[in-house]
């Protein structure tokens, strides 16, 4: 595991990820009783469980490519020209995995006109300036161009290898040169097979190497071409035009029009109601055993109070609506909630919890201590809305203390 801190952001390669777990299945696909392949959806949402469990990250988002074509799509008309079509097991699988991650509260961030590889070195390099240990999830190679002192590559494990994490002195040891900022300069150089980026016909791996640590750069190189010989000044000479696009086409953009959320990529606890009914349908029963385990046996958390006692913030789990229906006055009505209000602003301290279906908010749980507490049920005649709009002296209210059970919920709920 990682070291521990309260600045751990994870930044996850979504498609790079989902391709590799739908091809670890490949010789033995995971097929639902419909006939539904579910191979990626298995693989990726086990690799984000295990993410969570073994790296315990604070911020977490998982980054996908758009359709719109980027600058490098402009600029050479063949980049990707030769990847194949998205296997039909992936696209079918893109839904699920995002109605996954809804339920987890982890945010799916893209943008239009830039890959994931520009949303993910923008992020990071945003994070790297408020003190953050940025991992970037990913095989990728082109990813270790953004390895700095704070922002590292996490190469997930395969075939029974662990995960790598590679920093400075791990990139530059890979691939054979100076400093990070070379490794543009290097795939410039051997360009990409996979996105039909060309580099300089001929030049490998070890002459790119040899090349950067004696001239620094592609452009330096150029400047120095009378000190080549033979088949390789000829390769380099010629290769000219194609190793200065390749570079511009590998290098992943830094300031791309997107700005890093904090609040949104905290991580929370997930919607174990909405999972269950997305793994019923996957029948992934094992999964959302795990799951359940480790975010409903938690003991209620106890609040030490400066004004005496303690308080049980929620003495239920959340994924059982019954249990908090049963628990404490039942508020369905505006004449109700005026009359909870005047007790309500007799406390000193409270705390809320905003319980949801589908996304959806039902109802609304008030805790002043152990032995007091409050459901507010939302229908017609009393919305959510209309809730805070009737608590709103409480709200404002600075003698009393309030704590919010999940408070990125509630944002979402009130923008």
């Amino acid at each position: 595991m990682l070291s521990s801190g309260e600045k751990k952001l994870f930044l996850v390669d979504a498609y790079a990820l989902i391709y590799r777990a739908y091809f670890a299945f490949a010789k033995n696909p995971r097929i639902t009783s419909r006939g539904f392949d579910t191979s990626a959806i298995y693989g990726f949402t086990n690799m984000l469980l295990e993410l969570i469990n073994n790296e315990s990250p604070t911020h977490l988002g998982i980054v996908f490519d758009t359709p719109k074509k980027t600058h490098r799509h402009i600029e050479y008309v063949d980049y990707k020209a030769n990847r194949d079509a998205m296997p039909e097991g992936i696209s079918t699988a893109i839904p699920y995995i995002k109605q996954i991650l809804k339920a987890f509260n982890i945010p799916v961030l893209s943008l239009d006109g830039y890959e994931a590889d520009d949303v993910i070195g923008t992020l990071a390099k945003q994070a790297e300036n408020l003190s953050f240990n940025t991992y970037m999830m990913t095989p990728d190679k082109d990813f270790a161009q953004l390895v700095s002192q704070n922002t590292f590559m996490y190469r997930p494990g395969s075939r029974g290898n662990p995960h790598e994490i590679w920093d400075v002195n791990t990139v530059c040891e890979k691939f054979n040169i100076q400093n990070v900022t070379q490794v543009v300069d290097f795939l410039g150089m051997v360009g990409d097979s996979v996105d039909n980026i060309p580099g300089i016909p001929g030049v490998g791996p070890k002459t790119a190497s040899r090349l950067i640590n004696e001239y620094g750069s592609i452009e330096a190189l150029y400047e120095c071409t009378d000190n080549l010989q033979g088949k390789l000044k000829e390769k380099v000479v010629n290769g000219k035009e194609k190793a200065l696009l390749s570079k511009s086409l590998a290098k992943i953009i830094i300031d791309a029009p997107i700005k890093l959320d904090l609040e949104e990529l905290r991580v929370s606890d997930p919607n174990l109601i909405d999972l269950k009914q997305i793994f019923d349908e996957l029948e992934f029963a094992r999964i959302y055993q795990r799951i359940s385990k480790k975010f409903s046996d938690v003991k209620p958390k106890q609040i030490p109070s400066s004004y005496g006692g303690q308080l049980d913030m929620f003495s239920v789990d959340p994924q059982l609506t019954d249990s908090i229906i049963q628990k404490g006055i039942k508020i369905n009505n505006k004449s109700e909630l005026k009359n909870l209000l005047e007790v309500l602003l007799t406390k000193n301290i409270l705390s809320f919890f905003l319980l949801q279906e589908q996304q959806k908010p039902i109802g609304f749980s008030i805790a002043g201590d152990n032995n007091y507490s409050a459901y507010i049920i939302f229908n017609n005649n009393l919305t959510l809305s209309q809730t805070f709009l009737e608590l709103s002296p409480l709200l404002k209210r600075k003698e009393t203390l309030k704590i919010l059970y999940n408070a990125k919920i509630f944002k979402k709920q009130l923008n």
